[in-house]
């Protein structure tokens, strides 16, 4: 059975009709089956969709990056790779669910593939812990990719999670810590690290494993430090804000490539991923593979520094100049000339102030 969204139930409608029609069985037994209102029908909804989501609001896009028949890192891994190896355990205190990783293939070019898994149903939804992750989870990740960083084997992973998970125990065996190194980790890799954002890229959660080289997102994803009602929560105290919260946190894919915190964003198909899951799974395939191409030629270090490089960068074309040693890894800080005027003026405003007293004088005194 089909999910529908609040802003669609025209399509609900009409999709129901659709099937209505497809029956060869009436209200007087068989009967014919209309195609030609069939196709009529087929081509309003196509109309209707596009109409929708071309002008989709961020609270809209977040509901469509957390739709229960959105596919999952589970399927993309099964589409995408072959011959893919599940790799378990931390070696400290157990396996996480919430998260699938092991090496596979693809165009026979191994990989290490990290996917944060939500779950398909209930029981699975629960087994997978809802895709957040546990220290344990972290740990796991953090072991493989330093042995894929060992044999020099690029990383691909698959970000879907509200969060990471806030409980007691999560909390007394170390979450905090083990999202620092697992961001650690990902930035001192020297094999290429690419991570598809395909749903909802929520918190330290996410960031533990999308600190890589390219940061990718689905069309209709998400990308944020906190979620809309969360942030609604802080600031209004009143979750039913999502709405302001979600355009204020600018976490859609459009936002986030013009403000350069991400490097591509992959389009969905007509009313989203769930609608064709294939096609979205083949465009995912190309990316990855046209992105590990880019990097054939590069060395360990050129690796290393891109990947820096690319996190200094941030924020640096609007509110940053660029430093001139950017290359190196640079964290210095340029005012512009008008700061540097106004913080100038702003210290001598005593000597200034006389200044304009005595010229001011002056000009008067010539004047009589």
């Amino acid at each position: 059975m089909k999910n529908y969204l609040d802003f669609e139930k025209e399509i609900k409608a009409l999709e129901q009709e659709v099937d209505s029609l497809k029956s060869p069985f009436g209200a007087e037994g068989i009967t014919e089956v209309d195609t030609s209102k069939i196709k009529n029908t087929q081509l309003e909804i196509n109309e209707k969709l596009d109409q929708i989501y071309s002008n989709l609001n961020s609270w809209q896009r977040t509901q469509v990056a957390r739709h229960e028949d959105r596919p999952k890192a589970n399927f993309y891994i099964k589409k995408i790779f072959s011959k893919f190896t599940l790799l378990s355990g931390d070696r400290y205190f157990g396996d996480d669910k919430s998260v699938i990783a092991g090496f596979g293939l693809i165009e026979n070019k191994s990989v290490l593939i990290i996917g944060q898994e939500k779950g398909e149903d209930l029981n699975s939804r629960i087994e997978r812990n809802f895709g957040m992750m546990r220290p344990e989870g972290y740990r796991k990740c953090i072991r493989l990719m330093k042995l894929a960083d060992r044999f020099q084997i690029p990383v691909v992973s698959f970000i879907d999670t509200p969060g990471a998970y806030p409980g007691l125990g999560a909390e007394q065996r170390g979450q905090a810590s083990a999202i620092a190194n697992s961001i650690e980790c990902c930035m001192s890799l020297t094999v290429p690290n690419i991570s598809i954002i395909i749903g909802e890229g929520g918190s330290g959660g996410a960031i533990a494993l999308a600190s890589s080289n390219k940061v990718i997102m689905l069309e209709n994803s998400i990308y944020s430090v906190i979620s809309p009602e969360g942030c609604a929560s802080i600031l209004w105290r009143d979750p039913s804000k999502s709405l302001q919260a979600a355009e204020a946190m600018k976490l859609t894919a459009k936002d986030l490539l013009k403000l350069k915190i991400i490097d591509e964003v992959i389009p969905e198909p007509l009313g989203g991923a769930h609608r064709d899951p294939e096609s979205i799974a083949a465009d995912i395939k190309h990316s990855i593979i046209k992105n590990l191409k880019n990097f054939e030629n590069y060395s360990k270090d050129q690796i290393y520094d891109h990947r820096k490089n690319k996190f200094l960068q941030i924020g640096r074309d609007q509110g940053f100049n660029k430093s001139s040693d950017l290359s190196a890894g640079s964290l210095s800080y340029e005012d512009s000339v008008l700061i540097k005027l106004k913080l100038h003026i702003s210290k001598n405003k005593y000597l200034y102030g006389g200044l304009t007293i005595v010229i001011f004088a002056s000009v008067i005194a010539l004047l009589s």
